[in-house]
């Protein structure tokens, strides 16, 4: 490897200085996402195996248990899947503007200039207020990745970086005047 040079979705590149991570209390509800988005295939795969599975007939416990299985096993991999994609987010404000980093086998590095911030959005479900969490949108000038969501930061976090993005894209279309 050259020196100084970071491959995307190394640690390295993820815990750089400046990246921060976003807060562990948040790893419940990515969890719960995740495994509630995996539910819907592993009811269809569950209902298929006891309905046409007569192969599982033959099973200790039958085609039901099996088909319960395969549906516990695909809610404990979405829950699994949803800590680890927790823990690959990162997010850093700085002079060239807002970054976002997320991902291990499929890195993504988001970076939104300042002067292309259009509007902010901070959202928050019962969920993520019993945890003192919000998600910001930020909305961007542009057709490609028009909007950078940033899911499961602190509420305060949140509203800070919203109001500093803010006042940074009023001052930006001040200069333009």
């Amino acid at each position: 490897m050259i020196e100084g040079l970071e491959l995307p979705g190394t640690p390295a590149a993820t815990d750089a200085p400046g990246w921060q991570p976003l807060p562990p209390r948040g790893r419940v509800l990515f969890r719960l996402s995740h495994a509630l988005g995996v539910l819907i295939p592993a009811l269809g795969l569950g209902l298929g195996a006891g309905v046409f599975g007569s192969a599982f007939d033959a099973l200790p416990g039958g085609a039901l248990v099996w088909a319960g299985a395969l549906v516990l096993a695909g809610l404990g991999f979405g829950a699994w899947l949803g800590g680890r994609r927790h823990g690959y987010y990162r997010w850093r404000l700085d002079a060239d503007g807002f970054g976002l980093r997320s991902g291990r086998l499929f890195f993504k590095d988001v970076r939104v200039p300042l002067s292309r911030v259009q509007h902010l959005d901070i959202k928050r479900g019962p969920l993520e207020r019993s945890r003192g969490l919000s998600t910001l949108l930020i909305h961007t000038a542009g057709t490609r990745e028009h909007a950078v969501t940033v899911p499961g930061l602190d509420a305060d976090d949140a509203e800070r970086l919203r109001d500093t993005l803010a006042r940074h894209s009023r001052t930006d279309d001040d200069d333009d005047a």
